[in-house]
C-alpha cells in the first residue's frame, strides 16, 4: 500500500470525505458503490464490481472471457480489436 499523506477525521456519523483529487484519480462519483474490506489493522475501500462484470465497461455479459486476469465482454473485445 502507498501512503497519500492525507489525514481525515471521522465525523459524528462515522463519515469521512475522500479528497477530490483521489475521487478523480479513481473515477469515484456520488453514484459509485464502494466495497469496504479489512486486513488486520487496515480498512480498505475499493470500487465494487459485481462478480463477472467487464473490467472495461462494467457490464455483466454472457460472452465474458478472462485474459491476463481481466474480464472482457464481447463488445469491448470487438472495440479493442478495431484499434
Amino acid at each position: 500500500m502507498k501512503s497519500t499523506g492525507i489525514i481525515r477525521n471521522v465525523d459524528g456519523l462515522g463519515r469521512i470525505v475522500l479528497p477530490k483529487d483521489l475521487r478523480k484519480q479513481f473515477g469515484v462519483t456520488p453514484q459509485t458503490p464502494l466495497e469496504i474490506l479489512t486486513d488486520t489493522d487496515c480498512i480498505i475501500l475499493r470500487k465494487y464490481r459485481p462478480l463477472g462484470c467487464c473490467d472495461f465497461c462494467g457490464e455483466v455479459a454472457e460472452d465474458m472471457v478472462e485474459y491476463r486476469g481481466k474480464h472482457i465482454c464481447g463488445a469491448c473485445r470487438r472495440a479493442l480489436q478495431a484499434l
